[in-house]
C-alpha cells in the first residue's frame, strides 16, 4: 500500500458578499486522506470542519424560517430556537446530503485523482455529529498515475495492398451469400456446406448444455464463445443426415461457467440436415435490390471501396497494436478484478462498433467477438491500459470529440447495418454507449496524431483465409450462454461467411 497522502483545503480569508457572488459558494475546509491499495484503487477519508457544519445548519435554518410551521405560532413567526429544536433531525439529513455532494464535488475539482467510476459510499454509515467534525469514507476506482511514455518518432510497420480483380471477386461472392438460398443436399457434407445439427456438450459423462437445430457452415475451425474446435471440417467430412460426430473443446479461462474453466468438454453433433448455398444471379433487378446499383461495374467499385475501408481497419488495428505495445511496456499496473469484469462488456462493445464502422459483415464480427470473449480478461486489461495512455496523450494535445465526429461515426455504422443514422444514434443512446463511442473517437484521433509523428515501413498485407465459423453458444454452459439470438435457417445465409 502506498504511503498515505494528506491534503487540506482551508479558507483563511473570508470574502466579502460581493466577492462571494462573483467567486461562487465558499469552499469547504476539508482534510482529505487518500490511501492507494493498488494503482487503480483509492480509499478516501474526508473530514469536514465543525465550522462548515455549523455554517450549513445556519443557512438551512435561515432558509426554513419564513415557511416553518410550529404549533401555536403562525407560519414563519415561531422563535428560531424553537424551529431549530423541532426540525433539527430533518435539517441534519438535508445538510448531510449537501455536505457529501459539495465535498465530493470539491475533491473532484481539485483533481487529486481522475475517477473512472462512481464512489462506493455507505450513506447509512455517515452521520452529522452533535459536536466536532464530520468524517466519511469511500472507495473509488481511478486512472493510475504514470509517466507518459515517449510517443513521437515511433518506428512502425504498416500493411499495404493494392486490391486485384480476384480480391473483388472473392468479396463479391461473400456478399452474395447474404442473399443466397440454402437448398437440401443429398450427398455427403464437405467444407463450405451447411449443417443443421443438435449440439450436446458434456463433461465427465454429465450433460452440460444442449442446443437444438443450430445452423452453421463447415469451416476448419468452429468457434464458440468459450472455446474452439479445431479441425471441424475433417470431423464432419462425409457426414449425412442421421450421423453423429464428436469432438473435444478446451474451455478458456474466461468461460461463462466458472466451474469448468480450463477443462475440456465433449461436444457431440447430431446431424439433422446437410445444405448448400445457391447464390443469386446478378440481374438488373437484383443489382437494384443490393443497393441501387445500375451496373455490375458500379457494384464492383463499391466492393473495392469497402475493401479499402477494411484494409484501413486492419492498418489501424496492427498499427494500434504496435503503438500500444511500445507505450505499455512500462505499464505494469495491477488492475482490480472487479474493474476488469465491469469493463469487459464495454471493451467488447467498442470492438464491435469499430468493426461495424469498417464495413465488416455480421458473420465476420461474430468470429472476432468470440475471440475476444475467449480471452476476455487479457484483452480487457490490455484495452484499459491502452485507453489510459491514449487518454493522457489526448489531454496533453487538447484533443476532444466534437459533434461532427459523432455524426461521422454513426453514419458509417448505419451504412453497414442498413439502418438510418437517426435510428442507430437512438439505439446507441438507449444502450448507454455514447461514452464508448466518445472513447473510440478520442483514441482514433490520438492514434492519427501518433502516426503523423511516426516513421513507417510498408509491408505487404495478405487477408487471412475464411476458415472460422462462429457460433454464439457457450458449450460449457453458464450465465449468458445464449445471450445472442440463435441463428435460424433463414438467417444462416446472412451470417455464414466468417473471417478469422
Amino acid at each position: 500500500m502506498a504511503a498515505d497522502e494528506l491534503d487540506e483545503v482551508t479558507s483563511d480569508n473570508p470574502a466579502s458578499d460581493d466577492a462571494d457572488e462573483i467567486a461562487g459558494p465558499e469552499k469547504l475546509n476539508l482534510q482529505v486522506q487518500v490511501e492507494s491499495p493498488s494503482a487503480c484503487e483509492r480509499h478516501v477519508t474526508v473530514t469536514i470542519s465543525r465550522e462548515d457544519i455549523d455554517r450549513y445548519f445556519d443557512t438551512a435554518f435561515t432558509d426554513l424560517m419564513p415557511t416553518a410551521s410550529v404549533p401555536g405560532f403562525r407560519i414563519g413567526r415561531a422563535p428560531r430556537k424553537l424551529v431549530e429544536s423541532r426540525h433539527k433531525k430533518d435539517i441534519g439529513e438535508q445538510i448531510k446530503g449537501s455536505l457529501l455532494m459539495d465535498s465530493l464535488g470539491q475533491i473532484s475539482e481539485e483533481k487529486q485523482f481522475v475517477a473512472i467510476s462512481e464512489p462506493e459510499l455507505n450513506l447509512d454509515a455517515v452521520e452529522v455529529p452533535e459536536e466536532g467534525p464530520m468524517t466519511f469514507e469511500f472507495d473509488i476506482e481511478v486512472r493510475p498515475d504514470f509517466d507518459l511514455p515517449k510517443w513521437k518518432g515511433l518506428k512502425l510497420n504498416r500493411p499495404v495492398r493494392d486490391f486485384t480483380d480476384e480480391d473483388v471477386d472473392q468479396q463479391l461472392e461473400k456478399m452474395l451469400t447474404r442473399y443466397g438460398q440454402l437448398v437440401p443436399h443429398e450427398g455427403a457434407a464437405g467444407e463450405g456446406d451447411y449443417l443443421t445439427a443438435n449440439i450436446v456438450s458434456s463433461c465427465d459423462g454429465e450433460q452440460v448444455d444442449r442446443d437444438e437445430e443450430r445452423v452453421f457452415r463447415i469451416r476448419p475451425t468452429l468457434s464458440f464463445r468459450d472455446g474452439q474446435l479445431e479441425g471441424f471440417d475433417k470431423l464432419v467430412e462425409g457426414a449425412k443426415a442421421g450421423d453423429r460426430r464428436s469432438g473435444k473443446v478446451k474451455l478458456t479461462e474466461d468461460a461463462p461457467n466458472e466451474s469448468l474453466r480450463g477443462k475440456s468438454v465433449d461436444v457431440e453433433f447430431e446431424i439433422l440436415e446437410v445444405k448448400r448455398l445457391k447464390l443469386p444471379e446478378l440481374t438488373e433487378e437484383f443489382l437494384d435490390e443490393m443497393g441501387g446499383f445500375e451496373t455490375k461495374e458500379e457494384l464492383r467499385n463499391a466492393i473495392r471501396a469497402n475493401l479499402g475501408r477494411q484494409l484501413e481497419y486492419e492498418q489501424q488495428r496492427k498499427i494500434r497494436g504496435q503503438i500500444t505495445d511500445l507505450l505499455t511496456q512500462a505499464a505494469n499496473w495491477d488492475l482490480p478484478p472487479g474493474l476488469l469484469k465491469r469493463q469487459s462488456a464495454r471493451e467488447l462493445e467498442r470492438a464491435i462498433m469499430e468493426l461495424r464502422r469498417a464495413g465488416f459483415s455480421e458473420a465476420e464480427i461474430r468470429v472476432r467477438e468470440n475471440q475476444l470473449r475467449q480471452n476476455s480478461a487479457a484483452s480487457t486489461a490490455q484495452g484499459l491500459k491502452e485507453h489510459f495512455i491514449l487518454e493522457r496523450i489526448a489531454e496533453e494535445a487538447d484533443i476532444e470529440a466534437e459533434e461532427g465526429d459523432f455524426e461521422k461515426e454513426i453514419f458509417l455504422i448505419a451504412a453497414q447495418s442498413g439502418e438510418s443514422p437517426r435510428r442507430v444514434r437512438a439505439q446507441i443512446e438507449k444502450r448507454g454507449l455514447m461514452d464508448v463511442l466518445q472513447n473510440q473517437i478520442l483514441e482514433r484521433k490520438v492514434l492519427e496524431l501518433v502516426q503523423s509523428e511516426a516513421k513507417f515501413n510498408d509491408q505487404p498485407y495478405d487477408p487471412e483465409p475464411h476458415n472460422v465459423e462462429a457460433v454464439h453458444l457457450a458449450v460449457g454452459g453458464g450465465e449468458g450462454a445464449a445471450s445472442i439470438h440463435d441463428a435460424t435457417a433463414d438467417e444462416a445465409a446472412e451470417t455464414a461467411e466468417a473471417e478469422a
